[in-house]
C-alpha cells in the first residue's frame, strides 16, 4: 500500500490525437510547480498520480496543485494491488465514526475485474454496514462517498475526499498575449481567466508620475505577484503615460480625452505584443461598465491595433469579477486607495458613444508616431515570478 495523490483532468479528454501534448505539457506545469519538493509523477489511463513525496508536507502540495490550469480536482488516496480482497480490506480501514450517511462509488477502468461497478458499489457497501450499523446509504447527498478506481495498471486506489482544482487548459497551451493590467479590480481577473483558457500572461501597466503614486505602481507590482500563484513568471512591461496624457488634456476635447488615451493604450500594446510575440491584448473591460467601455468606445479603440483583443469579463457584472477577485486573491489589493493613470484628468461627461471619425479628427493635433515611440522608449520591464 502507497499513500498517493490522485489527479484529475477535465476538458483535455475531449482533445483528439493532440491529447498528449496537452497532458505532457500539464505533468511539466504539475513539475515546475512543485520543483521545491521531492516527488514522481506519472500517467495511467486518464489520471495522473503523483507519490514519493513527504507525507508531512501533502497539505502544501495539494494547495499547490490546486492553482494548476488543467487539473479539475486532486484527492489524497491508497494505491496497492488490485483484487476483491485487497478493496475490501482497505476500504474497510476507512474511519467512518462520526458519519451519518454514506455512498460508495466506484469506476472500473479495468473491464478484467469481475466485477462491474455497481456490483462493486453493492458489494462495498454492504461491508461496510457491517462494521457500522448505525449508518445509512444515501446516494444524492451523502456525509462521505469512498470512491474506488480500479485503474488499469493492475492498482487500485481508494479515497474519500477530492479537492477542486483550476480547471481549464494548461497553461501555455493557448499561446501568449498582453494583459492591460490597472490597479482596479477587473484586470487581474481579466488575466487570471484567459490563463484558465491555456494563455500565458505578460502584462503592461500605464502610470502617470507625478499624478499618480508610487504607490499606485507597488500596488501593481503586488497584484502581479498575486497572478504569478496561477499564471507563473510575469513579465511586467511598465510604461510612463504622463506626457501623452498631459498632450492630449492640451489638444483634444475632454469628452473625447479617455477614448483617444484608450487608442495610445491599444496602440503600444500592439508594439509590445510584436516585439515579444505576443499574439493578442488583454483587456478587463465589461460592456457598459463604465463610459469608455460601451460597445462603440470599444469598437473605437479596437480600430486602432490589427491583433486580437481578448475582453474574457465582457459580460460579467461587478458582483461576479469581485467574486473571482477574492477567490484569486487580488481583490484587497485592487481596492487600496491608489489611483491609476485612468483616473486622471477624467472629464466630467466622457463620450458614451464616440466616433473613429471624430477621433482620429482631434488625433491630427498629436504626433502618434512621436508620442508613442517616445513612452516604448522609457519602457521598464520587471520580471516577476
Amino acid at each position: 500500500m502507497n499513500k498517493v495523490l490522485l489527479l484529475k483532468f477535465g476538458e483535455l479528454f475531449l482533445k483528439g490525437r493532440n491529447r498528449h501534448d496537452f497532458i505532457n505539457l500539464l505533468k511539466s506545469n504539475i513539475l515546475t510547480k512543485l520543483k521545491d519538493y521531492k516527488c514522481k509523477l506519472e500517467e495511467t489511463q486518464g489520471r495522473l498520480i503523483l507519490h514519493d513525496y513527504d507525507v508531512k508536507y501533502e497539505s502544501e502540495i495539494i494547495e499547490k496543485i490546486q492553482t494548476v490550469f488543467g487539473l479539475i480536482a486532486v484527492g489524497s488516496a491508497i494505491e496497492f494491488e488490485t483484487s476483491l480482497e485487497n478493496i475490501e480490506k482497505f476500504a474497510l480501514k476507512e474511519d467512518l465514526s462520526g458519519v451519518k450517511t454514506f455512498k460508495v462509488e466506484t469506476k472500473r477502468a479495468d473491464k478484467k475485474f469481475p466485477m462491474t461497478s455497481m456490483d462493486l458499489d453493492k458489494f462495498i457497501g454492504e461491508k461496510i454496514l457491517l462494521n457500522y450499523p448505525n449508518l445509512k446509504v444515501d446516494l444524492y447527498s451523502p456525509d462521505i462517498t469512498i470512491y474506488i478506481e480500479v485503474r488499469t495498471n493492475n492498482k487500485t486506489y481508494i479515497y474519500k475526499n477530492l479537492n477542486s482544482c483550476a480547471g481549464g487548459l494548461p497553461l501555455g497551451s493557448g499561446g501568449k498575449a498582453l494583459l492591460l493590467l490597472s490597479g482596479g479590480i477587473d484586470s487581474p481577473v481579466a488575466g487570471y481567466l484567459m490563463a484558465k483558457r491555456g494563455l500565458r500572461i505578460e502584462a503592461i501597466h500605464f502610470h502617470s508620475y507625478p499624478y499618480t503614486s508610487v504607490q499606485a505602481k507597488e500596488k501593481v507590482l503586488e497584484l502581479a505577484k498575486i497572478l504569478t500563484n496561477y499564471v507563473g513568471e510575469i513579465r511586467l512591461h511598465i510604461i510612463s503615460f504622463t506626457e501623452i496624457q498631459e498632450q492630449i488634456h492640451r489638444n483634444c476635447d475632454s469628452e473625447y480625452m479617455i477614448t483617444i488615451m484608450r487608442r495610445f493604450m491599444m496602440r503600444i500594446a500592439e508594439k509590445i505584443c510584436e516585439k515579444n510575440e505576443l499574439g493578442a491584448i488583454v483587456t478587463g473591460e465589461s460592456l457598459g461598465q463604465v463610459a469608455s467601455q460601451t460597445m462603440q468606445s470599444m469598437s473605437v479603440t479596437n480600430s486602432v491595433v490589427s491583433i486580437p483583443v481578448f475582453r474574457p469579463v465582457i459580460a460579467f457584472d461587478k458582483e461576479e469579477i469581485m467574486n473571482v477577485a477574492k477567490k484569486i486573491g487580488t481583490f484587497e489589493t485592487s481596492i487600496l486607495p491608489y489611483e491609476d493613470c485612468c483616473t486622471v484628468f477624467l472629464p466630467k461627461n466622457p463620450v458614451i458613444k464616440p466616433s473613429i471619425k471624430r477621433a482620429e479628427m482631434m488625433e491630427q493635433n498629436l504626433d502618434i508616431e512621436a508620442l508613442v515611440k517616445m513612452a516604448l522608449n522609457n519602457e521598464e520591464v520587471i520580471d516577476i515570478k
